[in-house]
């Protein structure tokens, strides 16, 4: 073994790397595992961030990387100036001992955003220096392009929101979470009106009502478990009301932005990872007046690869792999490199 052949480079080796060597994007070490919601045990997840505007909270946001956050594009304005980030922080108000605040270096909205239908509401912040991974600062792997999302897919959305319609989170403001399935488009967009949602949105919600985002989760994640990985597949964006029957809150689908947000991210790229859904989604064969008929579908594949294989466990190891693709795993002693393919590691209101 590499700690009984060099214990001393090892150990110093492993002070030195452990900030970054253990981490893979959708991980919560802290957590196994809005209206309707419940507090989120601390660094539950550790991607959440807090976009303030003159110290105060105006949106949600999702650590991709060690310099970047996503958000929603409606959360700036000409009215609202985002000067900082806030990472790791458990309540609004009070004492946040795990917190980092970051200034904002840079945002960049979707150029096709549309305000008046909420079509592609997504944006990119660069942080004005990378921030360190720590147990409650950790990066959420975003849905790759070929990501499947069937109806019912089990999400959860967290924030700082109002907990009703016109209710503010009660002190000390501790972030929510709340677990909604996904809706289909095909469902949604009866529901919401035909033509409101697009392929770039995602719908979430409870057809009875009772659990939802709502207005000051804006920009903030919704996230799928697939096995240990947590996936954002949306981002908070409108809804009519908040937590209403049969009004599902809709997002922006993380999906169709993996070349767009590439684009601007040159290195370090964000772990985009695909959601795979089995089975025929039940939203492919919705209809209601005003609805194009459905196509005629085939059932979702899911698709299984092989275990990635192990270097061998030296120093080489820790040489022959890139930041973005690999897990090191401090075990019996020893060092094991786990290449991990993909990884790199108002009617209408906008929710903000």
């Amino acid at each position: 073994l590499l700690f009984f052949q060099c214990p001393f480079l090892s150990l110093k080796l492993y002070k030195k790397w452990r900030s970054f060597l253990f981490v893979v994007c959708g991980i919560t070490p802290l957590y196994n595992r809005i209206v309707g919601g419940e507090d989120a045990p601390a660094g539950s997840w550790p991607w959440q961030a807090s976009l303030q505007s003159f110290g105060s909270h105006v949106c949600g946001g999702s650590l991709i990387n060690r310099e970047w956050v996503m958000s929603a594009a409606h959360c700036f304005s000409r009215w609202v100036t985002v000067k900082k980030v806030s990472l790791g922080r458990q309540s609004l108000q009070g004492n946040n001992p795990n917190q980092v605040t970051q200034t904002v270096a840079e945002i960049i909205l979707h150029p096709n955003y549309d305000s008046d239908t909420s079509d592609n509401d997504i944006a990119l912040l660069r942080l004005s220096s990378p921030v360190k991974f720590t147990d409650y600062i950790r990066p959420v792997c975003l849905a790759a392009s070929d990501s499947v999302f069937n109806n019912g897919t089990d999400s959860w959305v967290t924030g700082w929101g109002r907990i009703q319609e016109g209710v503010p989170l009660p002190f000390p403001q501790t972030l929510q979470e709340v677990e909604v399935p996904v809706l289909g488009n095909r469902q949604c967009n009866c529901l919401n009106g035909v033509g409101t949602i697009t392929n770039n949105m995602i719908c979430a919600g409870v057809l009875a009502g009772g659990k939802d985002s709502c207005q000051g989760d804006s920009g903030g994640p919704m996230v799928s478990q697939q096995g240990a990985v947590w996936i954002q597949s949306g981002v908070v964006s409108f809804g009519f009301g908040c937590a209403r029957p049969n009004l599902p809150g809709v997002y922006s689908r993380v999906s169709r932005y993996q070349s767009w947000i590439n684009s601007h991210i040159s290195s370090d790229k964000p772990g985009f990872v695909q959601f795979t859904s089995s089975g025929l989604d039940a939203d492919s064969s919705y209809t209601c007046p005003g609805l194009p008929a459905p196509v005629s579908t085939v059932p979702a594949i899911t698709i299984t690869t092989t275990d990635p294989p192990s270097a061998i466990p030296s120093i080489f190891c820790l040489l022959s792999c890139d930041q973005q693709c690999f897990s090191v795993f401090f075990f019996q002693l020893q060092f094991k490199c786990v290449w991990l393919e993909g990884f790199p590691g108002s009617p209408k209101p906008a929710r903000k």
